[in-house]
């Protein structure tokens, strides 16, 4: 079972890797792309993206000091290499 916003290292695959569900603690990422067909496949994805979605508004909703947005984290400062050129 998938408990949004609980770690940052659950991954729910939806229809092998169609759709990527990636937990984190302050952010849930939805990547990929998901056909929804009209057959028992397409039925076992949509039951497992509304137990995700379905996780993910519940602990929004149970959070009482939801801020109006997070801030965003700083970008890793860029380092440098040795150019192997030279």
């Amino acid at each position: 079972m998938f408990n949004a916003f609980s770690n940052d290292d659950d991954v729910l695959n939806i229809q092998g890797d169609a759709l990527t569900v990636s937990n984190g603690t302050t952010r849930v990422t939805l990547s990929g792309t998901l056909a929804l067909t009209k057959d028992q496949r397409g039925l076992k994805a949509a039951l497992a993206l509304k137990q995700a979605l379905d996780s993910i508004v519940s602990a929004l909703q149970a959070q009482a000091d939801l801020p109006q947005r997070i801030k965003d984290e700083p970008d890793a400062k860029p380092g440098s290499v040795d150019n192997p050129f030279n």
